[in-house]
């Protein structure tokens, strides 16, 4: 009875404003999703039949042969193996170095504390610029290595201003009583402060790797060897190629194989997205505390 009395008391307003909010969210979804649908629908497309338009929603012609022209080419596979190696190392390092220099800094009576802070709040605000960049990496001898990918970014700024806060909110008696018990320093932060630190560590892992999974930049500017480029510039550069190359032209010269370069791009794109779509449903939960950490003080 109680049900049906609350059913009775939804006005015609409300099922209006409930109705719009369902139909607009239902807009923004598929706003939101059909282009990965499109390109997942054209990955799995004949690529010279995909050229002649018309797909919207199924393959016309479906084949696998995209994909197996992907991964037979092997610079494609060099490319996916340098972005997977680049984005395992750098993440692992930047998550390591970030939270040490994040602790460290999170103690209000560090000598210096005041001087290393203002020197990063400025570097996040102010950049030398690509040549002066470009010349330190050079003096570095990291131009044209694996490592240029890894070590300029093994300290992310933004998220050490947010691991200062995340830390020094954790209770100082948490470290003491350790002590007390004769825990080392590393003791207590390997034990006690990373165990209650996974919100933070995993937005913080999450952040890393995408950028790393995504960055076209250095590879394009500080790399000349081909073997070390990335899976993403590899997809910058096709996509330049085919703006310059009309796309008939394009699928023409590749009918023998039923593959144009639109079609072999769209299987790298699903490719290069597979895992972080894997991997986000993972770390969702924590990810959501992790971005509202130092948004709210008492």
């Amino acid at each position: 009875m109680d049900r049906v009395r609350r059913r009775k008391k939804i006005s015609l307003e409300d099922l209006l404003v409930d109705g719009v909010i369902y139909l607009l969210g239902l807009i923004i979804l598929f706003v939101t999703v059909y282009p990965f649908l499109y390109v997942l629908i054209i990955s799995f497309n004949e690529g010279v039949d995909a050229s002649l338009g018309g797909i919207y929603w199924w393959p016309r012609k479906f084949t696998l042969e995209n994909y197996e022209q992907f991964f037979n080419d092997s610079k494609w596979l060099v490319g996916l193996g340098v972005t997977v190696l680049r984005t395992v190392a750098g993440t692992l390092i930047g998550v390591l170095f970030t939270t040490l220099v994040a602790y460290g800094l999170s103690f209000q009576n560090l000598a210096g504390r005041k001087l290393y802070m203002t020197i990063i709040v400025i570097s996040m605000y102010f950049s030398g610029g690509i040549i002066p960049y470009y010349t330190l990496l050079k003096e570095l001898h990291l131009i044209d290595t694996f490592f240029v990918y890894v070590i300029p970014g093994a300290l992310n700024t933004f998220f050490l201003m947010v691991g200062v806060s995340f830390f020094g909110d954790i209770p100082g008696s948490l470290r003491e009583s350790a002590k007390m018990d004769g825990a080392s320093e590393l003791t207590v932060f390997r034990k006690i402060i990373l165990p209650i630190s996974t919100p933070f560590l995993a937005t913080l892992t999450l952040f890393i790797g995408v950028g790393h999974w995504n960055n076209w930049y250095d590879s394009a500017f500080f790399v000349k060897t081909k073997e070390l480029r990335t899976l993403s510039y590899l997809m910058m550069e096709v996509i330049n190629k085919s703006m310059v190359s009309s796309g008939a032209g394009s699928a023409t010269a590749q009918t023998a194989s039923a593959t144009t370069t639109l079609s072999i791009q769209t299987a790298a794109m699903v490719v290069a997205v597979a895992p972080i779509l894997c991997v986000y449903p993972f770390l969702q939960k924590y990810f959501v505390t992790g971005i509202m950490i130092g948004s709210v003080k008492e």
